[in-house]
């Protein structure tokens, strides 16, 4: 029986850096991309290239070295932003086997048409129309969204996408925007859609579904049971407020049940892990335990009853193994006396580049002291240690010199800092109720940055008592927020690390325009 296939769209480097803090640097862009192209993406939405100069080169920079996934850029129906797209995606169009994308969208329902665009239902289909045009000047790959389609009335929508299609868009993408929508009605929405729109079977019908009642994956998969043939999702299902459809939820859904949806995707899934992991160290946003696919508890079995079935027979209790998800095969088989060349074979397979020798020195350097610190290293302690290194904040204000905390039963904790800022070094020391607050009341008596901390949170980065800790924190200061993160054995350095790190991002003032869709 022929199995169609679904297009995977990855937005994880657009919608899902509209996180509170998960911007990221053009660097921690290129690994991302470089793993999605492993995991098999079909579609890698690489940024919106009007934004900023810095995510115009991201996904420049990206197009010119992406060769198995189309590299796309959202763009608004405007001229500039669809031009800045065009511009952007320029290097994936140099190679015949190549290929890029522009992704442009205006808002269709009343309520957005009324109160944001304040334009008329005949202004907005002649500005999708010509945004469509613009696009097919750079490539022939153009999809079209209408933001908040699950509030815009039905006969309007057939008359948006009977003209872009006319126009000569190729992908129609069908958007819960505000995540308002339930399984069976948006399955029928999008039943009715391909029914009722002119050549409806020209293009490919996409859904994009965010989270905010919890049904994102839910209703991206009743629009494919209906016709549907591109799920717009993201690495751990991350993305502004709820979120979005989780990739590896949507995909695994589709394989693990191929008896009710005949379909098929070209994911690697073994992939699936790396890149979950990998993606939650760079934006700071850790995965839940009982996260479905990649969380900790995914695979694990308490219940005495579970382990018992699973030892007779693995299908009794998991539909799924582990190891088909990329589980257990993240071990990095190097120790402290491997040689400088197996290191940087390593980094390369991880998709990690760095910029000189000099680099691949420190880099090989800090690798040998966690060497003697930890008995295994894993492929989440490389991408931990080398954070540092792709920190765009390259001319970092503020850098940990050298940290003494000292805390005991009935003591204050008490913590002795010295930062080198901008060169010269400054040393400070503070009481705080435990060592990690007077770590940060001593960075902030030399620092006096006036941020609020939203948010702290540790994560082992793997398993052992002598795993690396994790630390993200949340700061905020005159409506910008920025995560930071530090990776260390000791979780009092590595929550000094963070906070630095967030500080320095908050000093580099690169500022981001996100359109929601």
């Amino acid at each position: 029986m022929n199995q169609e296939q679904v297009i995977i769209f990855d937005t994880t480097l657009r919608d899902g850096e509209q996180s509170p803090g998960a911007a990221m640097t053009k660097e921690e862009k290129i690994r991302i991309a470089r793993q999605l192209e492993k995991l098999g993406v079909n579609v890698i939405e690489a940024g919106f290239a009007a934004a900023s100069p810095g995510d115009f080169d991201s996904i420049h920079t990206i197009a010119g070295f992406i060769t198995q996934s189309t590299v796309c850029s959202l763009a608004r129906a405007s001229e500039h932003d669809v031009r800045r797209a065009g511009e952007a995606i320029t290097p994936a169009m140099q190679h015949a086997e190549k290929n890029g994308r522009i992704h442009t969208f205006i808002a269709t329902s009343k309520i957005h048409m009324e109160n944001k665009l304040r334009m008329s239902e005949d202004q907005v289909v002649e500005r999708a129309v010509q945004a469509v045009k613009w696009a097919l000047e750079y490539t022939h790959d153009v999809e079209f969204s209408a933001e908040d389609a699950v509030r815009s009335e039905m006969d309007f929508l057939v008359r948006v996408f009977d003209a872009v299609i006319a126009a000569g868009a190729t992908t129609i993408n069908v958007p819960d925007t505000v995540g308002y929508s339930i399984p069976e009605p948006w399955g029928e929405r999008m039943a009715t859609l391909i029914k009722r729109v002119k050549n409806a079977d020209k293009v490919v019908w996409s859904t994009h579904c965010h989270n905010d009642l919890g049904m994102a994956v839910a209703n991206s998969l009743a629009a494919v049971a209906n016709g549907a043939r591109q799920v717009e999702c993201t690495i751990n299902g991350l993305g502004e407020r709820a979120g979005n459809a989780s990739l590896e939820e949507v995909v695994m859904a589709i394989k693990t049940r191929q008896d009710y949806f005949n379909l098929t995707t070209r994911i690697d899934a073994t992939q699936i892990v790396p890149a979950s992991k990998l993606v939650s160290t760079i934006t700071g946003y850790p995965v839940q335990p009982n996260k479905a696919i990649v969380g900790a508890n995914a695979f694990a079995h308490e219940s005495g009853i579970h382990q018992d079935g699973v030892l007779k027979h693995r299908e009794t209790y998991e539909i799924m193994r582990a190891e088909d998800v990329g589980w257990n095969t993240n071990k990095l088989t190097l120790g402290k006396l491997s040689g400088r060349n197996a290191f940087r074979t390593r980094l390369k397979e991880l998709g990690i580049e760095l910029s000189s020798e000099d680099a691949l020195n420190a880099a090989f350097a800090r690798f040998k002291a966690l060497a003697d610190k930890k008995s295994e290293i894993f492929d989440e302690d490389l991408h931990a240690l080398l954070s540092d290194e792709f920190d765009s904040v390259a001319s970092e204000h503020f850098k940990l010199v050298y940290l003494h905390v000292a805390s005991q039963t009935g003591e204050v904790p008490h913590a002795e800092i010295t930062l080198s800022a901008d060169g010269i070094e400054k040393s400070a020391q503070a009481d705080g109720g435990g060592p990690v607050d007077a770590t940060f009341k001593a960075i902030e008596s030399i620092a006096n940055s006036g941020v609020e901390l939203q948010l702290y949170s540790v994560n082992n980065i793997t398993s052992g008592t002598d795993a690396q800790g994790e630390v993200t924190v949340r700061l905020s200061k005159g409506g910008r927020i920025v995560n930071g993160q530090g990776a260390d054995t000791d979780i009092v350095i590595a929550s000094a690390k963070a906070y630095l790190n967030g500080l320095n991002k908050l000093y580099s003032k690169s500022e981001k325009l996100n359109p929601q869709l």
